[in-house]
């Protein structure tokens, strides 16, 4: 979780008040969470687990509308995640990353090919530039694909839209990947599947 310095020690508000201000500030739209620098005021005890189910003291939040709302108003800062509204920043745990891309749509084929993913909060965009997607591989050599949803927040591509992801591939300079956007995203080098 963040830490604040000593001179921060503010009480940390609740959910429900992060609910309340994050209701007035997206009603215009998505916040512009990046540009506010408010106070850090303390950790929630609010995590988002690596399947995009969100938790509250310990408990998972039902209430899609709720989730939505506060992945609305989520910001990362270096390796840590918080909620932000104009007047408080509070930190919170992400196991892997705030978002889980959960389907895609495509249109056209090879290098007009386009991606359009949505994530588990409704979030719809289109895999490019300003969308890349890319693949971690643990030490054990399995995959964990991601494409960024906004700022520097990404989405984890779950495992049915990642094998749907694998069947578009092409190979292109030695690497294995899809097209979305005009850009290539490479997967995983040609020559490691051919072994």
């Amino acid at each position: 979780m963040a830490k604040g310095t000593d001179a921060q020690k503010l009480e940390v508000p609740s959910a429900e008040s992060i609910a309340a201000a994050a209701k007035e500030v997206t009603k215009g739209g998505m916040p512009p969470v990046d540009k506010w620098n408010p106070p850090f005021c303390g950790d929630l005890d609010m995590r988002i687990a690596r399947d995009g189910t969100w938790f509250y003291l310990g408990t998972p939040i039902g209430r899609a509308g709720l989730v939505k709302l506060f992945s609305s108003i989520i910001r990362k800062d270096g390796d840590d995640y918080f909620l932000v509204t104009p007047v408080e920043k509070v930190g919170i745990i992400v196991d892997d990353a705030p978002f889980v891309a959960i389907d895609f749509d495509v249109a056209g084929d090879g290098e007009d090919q386009n991606l359009t993913f949505e994530t588990h909060v409704g979030d719809q965009f289109v895999a490019g530039p300003e969308h890349p997607i890319r693949v971690a591989y643990d030490a054990d050599g399995e995959p964990s694909p991601y494409v960024l949803v906004r700022r520097n927040l990404e989405a984890l591509i779950d495992r049915k839209s990642f094998y749907r992801l694998v069947d578009l591939g092409v190979h292109r300079n030695e690497w294995f990947g899809v097209w979305s956007g005009g850009k290539f995203f490479p997967i995983i080098r040609s020559e490691a599947l051919e072994g």
